[in-house]
């Protein structure tokens, strides 16, 4: 097992004082030992920015950034890794610290199977040299490849399988409204009011899980899912795209991290194409909730602003369950493609299952 303090303090001993990256579930007890509102973490909205952010830091200081995430975003941040980092334009150095999931041998969701099959394949393809960290011990490797990236002005990478930084306490973030709203319960409520027909695409993480749980344990039927396991970020474009060609009403059930990872999709809503059945719903707790509870500063977003200024018709807000169901039903009955933000709560079921069968979901939900 690794320890989280001693993996840091190497990093400190070894001059890497900046990080930045998108929080993960396997670093987590890693990252939330960072000094947070620091100018030496920055919490990027996606794997790109985050090696832009690294390489911007690099300019500034001639220092080597640490920059992490879950291999699953190792697909975000190929271009910048290749198009401006590696030694064949840029020759930038940085140390990259990635969460393997669904490494070989290990069980794990189907998504992160198939991700992590190939990770090490990417890296390779990248020319990006890499070791596998396994407890305290393997700190030497780490250490060989930070000599080779300062020697050679390249990109490394360390990968840490699921399970093997030592659990620790996670502080959750602070509630920004006291009277905010269980996600499960929203969640059911608009179950409830949404007609058979209606179609739901669903963020990855917490949102999803408790949507599926809430199909198979409480046997709610209105309206048919589709899960967004592994894509996260891409819920609006997927909805977009489906509302455009279908007569079905198609709600967004997003979050703030996924939401913020994307975000320039939200401008395809101001392409001239027929999306007057979509409803977007941003479930803002404003944090990385399902991977340690990080911030993501959702909560400094004007989205009213925003959300008009792209494109959608109407703006709704709920903070509080006595206006739960009256600003729902409006929300969903009013004209044009809208946007409801709904502050909750932290906090999700201890025991919560994962969609499963995908293909069997997939044929559902388009037939």
């Amino acid at each position: 097992m690794i320890n989280a303090v001693n993996l840091y303090n190497f990093f400190l001993k070894k001059k890497i004082d900046f990080f930045t990256g998108v929080p993960d579930s396997v670093l987590k007890n890693f990252t939330n030992k960072l000094p947070n509102n620091s100018k030496n973490h920055l919490i990027a909205v996606n794997e790109g920015s985050a090696v832009s952010i690294g390489i911007g830091y690099y300019l500034s200081k001639k220092k080597l950034p640490c920059v992490y995430f879950q291999n699953s975003g190792l697909g975000n941040a190929i271009n910048p890794l290749i198009s401006i980092a590696s030694k064949e334009v840029y020759s930038i150095p940085m140390c990259l610290l990635i969460g393997w999931r669904g490494a070989p041998g290990q069980n794990d969701e189907p998504q992160h199977k198939a991700k992590g099959k190939i990770t090490t394949n990417l890296l390779k393809l990248l020319k990006i040299p890499y070791c596998i960290v396994e407890n305290d011990k393997d700190f030497i490797k780490i250490n060989k490849l930070i000599n080779i990236s300062q020697k050679k002005n390249i990109p490394i990478a360390v990968l840490i399988k699921k399970s093997k930084i030592l659990k620790q306490k996670i502080i959750s973030p602070k509630k920004v409204y006291k009277k905010g709203i269980n996600r499960l319960n929203f969640i059911k409520s608009l179950i409830n009011v949404i007609d058979k027909n209606s179609r739901i695409i669903a963020t990855t993480g917490y949102t999803s899980r408790e949507l599926y749980h809430l199909r198979k344990v409480k046997n709610l039927n209105n309206g048919k899912d589709f899960y967004m396991v592994g894509g996260m970020g891409h819920s609006a474009s997927v909805s977009i795209a489906y509302s455009a060609n279908s007569k079905k009403k198609v709600i967004c059930l997003d979050g703030d991290g996924s939401l913020l990872m994307h975000l320039g999709s939200l401008n395809t809503i101001n392409n001239k194409i027929n999306v007057d059945k979509f409803k977007h719903i941003l479930l803002n707790n404003f944090s990385h909730e399902s991977v340690g509870g990080q911030k993501t500063n959702s909560n400094k977003i004007n989205f009213s602003k925003l959300t008009k200024s792209i494109g959608y018709k109407k703006y709704f807000c709920i903070k509080n369950s006595k206006e739960l169901l009256p600003k729902l039903k409006s929300f969903l009955n009013v004209k044009g493609h809208s946007f409801l933000e709904v502050i909750i709560n932290p906090g999700s079921l201890e025991e919560l299952g994962r969609p499963k069968n995908f293909k069997k979901i997939k044929e559902l939900f388009i037939t």
